[in-house]
């Protein structure tokens, strides 16, 4: 109960400035890498943040973690670039421990926080899957960051 009470300080008097976009970041920093270490998180938030600022992505958190394919304004089942929002599982914040944590990170990220190795890498995958798109020579794995791969778009 006393998480509960946390997240809704923090909800509440220390959101960011545009909170949707803090949400939209929270929760696919919760989805796609809350079983990684905090370096792990910020990884994954880094190439959220990397493909907003990138012209070939949406300009906005919320638009860059939805974008997929959709019908009837559904996305379409594994037809996204982030799998949690396509999955067909709803987005629920199971583990109350786990968003505090995703939270405080969040907000280190929205402050500034990167992890600078990654400044220029648009993608990512878990390393227990390999994406046809990561097969392609534009892509230039660079490192691992626990349990995800991360990539340089060569175009």
């Amino acid at each position: 109960m006393k998480y509960l009470l946390v997240i809704v300080s923090i909800f509440l008097f220390t959101r960011p400035t545009n909170a949707n976009e803090f949400e939209c970041l929270v929760e696919a920093l919760y989805h796609e890498a809350r079983s990684e270490n905090d370096i792990g998180v910020l990884a994954v938030g880094t190439i959220i943040l990397n493909r907003v600022k990138h012209k070939r992505f949406p300009n906005t958190i919320c638009r860059v973690v939805h974008q997929g394919y959709y019908w009837k304004t559904n996305p379409i089942r594994n037809k996204c670039q982030f799998s949690y929002w396509c999955d067909g599982k709803t987005e629920k914040y199971k583990n109350i421990k786990s968003l505090f944590r995703i939270i405080l990170l969040a907000e280190m990220l929205w402050d500034g926080a990167a992890i600078a190795s990654l400044n220029k890498a648009t993608h990512y995958h878990a390393s227990y899957v390999r994406p046809m798109w990561s097969i392609k020579k534009q892509f230039k794995l660079i490192t691992q960051k626990g349990r995800h791969l991360f990539y340089v778009d060569s175009r």
